[in-house]
């Protein structure tokens, strides 16, 4: 059955009309989700899984780089083990959901379906670890989580989701802040060079730490909405989980010392964020390094001799080095032209009997729908170009909706005119450090601190709240 082009386009709600809308219409029209029974879970189809199929092949080429072994934990927590940690478990204990029955008989002990695994790779590595040779351990682990939150949309926040987590022990605090950050820095690059998604690095503020971490630091992004995303964390625990979970080990002189840990981790929300940095109207804009079809091939005039037979020698050819795919299906070119903007697909192969005749095809970018005519006798290099093109033109949009939505501000005053003026964005101002002026200020503009970022800029002297001495400047902002 044929659709009018025009109309599915026009089911999309206009994003300046209603962000929310717009969002919820891209992953439900765009094939990435679907509904299920379970209130607050999302069905994952296979266009979305396979987006997060890519991702997960990128990070993981990443992490076994550094170092990193995959394992699986179990998804049950005791809840005498998770009550070891007391920092940790009253920080997950609003979002835990318990498991009371085997079959039709009550458990002796609850468990808890896993939110985070922290406590499991404690008491792993409480068993394993005996002697500084055993050290460090560089683990990951890919798996779902539940949390049982009250409010849910799809990818950004969901009952159950799809996560990685890396956890890891090492002798000394140096090193184990060490991999804490350099696991950051890994977060960054691939958010950036890969979902050509930037990001600003920093510290949370202690309030807004993990629980039972020293220290949390993150990658904030900003979204065509100006609200902010956090897209990845990396926390320092120090030896505090290792004496809760008694992780030793004997030092070269003979000493038991205790380890230091670090844990790491970005979930499917970060789909959420590539929907949201770059979407449009039209639907979804995916990066070319993670865009399941990176190039379709479009025949025109299909029913006439030989076009069909050139598209899928094109597709042969172009699957030696791209994610091609040919849609030879009876739709006509302007569904087709359609159905694939929505998808996201970086770039639209055209060819029809007169591009055949003249040995070339018409090559049409997703972002700004730039044609090109292009010689068949080379179109692999041009189409790596125009992909590379592609990716570096997403960052550069999304880097300057981000500088230009970025505020700085002295006082309360100035970003509540700011935020009534622009709408939401990231404030810079500066903070005393401490946490009743951080509280205040989410009280009085309704932003709320994202990170102390690494690199600093000293906006003026004084607190944005209370006037006093500051200690550094700090991004505000409204978040999902």
């Amino acid at each position: 059955m044929k659709m009018d082009t025009k109309k599915m386009v026009e089911e999309i709600t206009s994003m300046e009309v209603d962000f929310a809308k717009w969002y919820t219409d891209i992953v439900k029209k765009a094939d990435l989700v679907g509904y299920s029974s379970v209130k607050g879970c999302m069905i994952i189809r296979p266009y979305g899984y396979a987006i997060w199929e890519l991702m997960q092949a990128e990070l993981n080429s990443r992490f076994k780089a550094t170092g990193h072994e995959n394992i699986y934990m179990p998804m049950f927590i005791p809840e005498s083990l998770l009550q070891k940690e007391k920092d940790h478990v009253n920080g997950f204990a609003p979002e835990v959901a318990w498991v009371t029955h085997g079959g039709s008989e009550p458990l002796q002990e609850r468990l808890c379906v896993r939110p985070t695994s922290e406590t499991l790779f404690c008491e792993h590595y409480a068993n394993i670890v005996q002697s500084y040779r055993d050290l460090p351990k560089l683990y990951n682990q890919w798996c779902s989580v539940v949390r049982w939150e009250k409010t849910t949309r799809p990818f950004l926040r969901s009952r159950e989701f799809l996560w990685q987590e890396g956890h890891t022990a090492h002798a000394t605090a140096e090193e184990a802040e060490e991999e804490t950050i350099k696991m950051l820095n890994v977060y960054a690059e691939f958010c950036e060079n890969v979902l050509n998604m930037p990001v600003i690095k920093g510290q949370k503020t202690e309030s807004d730490k993990f629980a039972g971490a020293k220290a949390t630091y993150a990658i904030e992004a900003l979204m065509h909405d100006g609200k902010a995303l956090q897209a990845g964390t990396s926390h320092y625990f120090g030896d505090g989980f290792a004496k809760a979970f008694d992780i030793t080990y004997t030092d070269k002189e003979n000493n038991i010392r205790h380890v230091h840990q670090s844990s790491w981790g970005v979930s499917t929300r970060l789909i959420g964020g590539i929907i949201m940095s770059h979407g449009d109207n039209n639907g979804l804009v995916l990066p070319p390094k993670i865009a399941p079809i990176q190039v379709v091939i479009i025949p025109v005039a299909q029913h006439k001799q030989g076009v069909l037979e050139k598209a899928e020698e094109l597709r042969i050819k172009l699957a030696e080095k791209f994610r091609a795919k040919l849609d030879g299906s009876d739709n006509s070119p302007g569904w087709k032209y359609a159905e694939y903007e929505m998808k996201g697909v970086p770039l639209r192969l055209e060819i029809g009997p007169r591009d055949i005749e003249g040995n070339q095809c018409v090559l049409v970018r997703r972002d700004n729908r730039e044609k090109v005519f292009a010689s068949l006798d080379n179109i692999g290099e041009t189409i790596e170009k125009l992909l590379e093109d592609f990716g570096n033109a997403l960052y550069e949009k999304a880097h300057k909706n981000m500088t230009g939505r970025t505020y700085a501000c002295k006082n309360a005053d100035e970003i509540k005119a700011v935020l009534k003026e622009n709408g939401d964005g990231f404030i810079k101002a500066m903070w005393c450090g401490e946490k009743e002026c951080e509280d205040k200020i989410k009280e009085d503009t309704g932003v709320s601190s994202r990170c102390i970022p690494f690199e600093q800029e000293k906006l003026s002297d004084a607190c944005v709240c209370c006037g006093k001495p500051a200690e550094s400047m700090i991004y505000w902002g409204n978040a999902y």
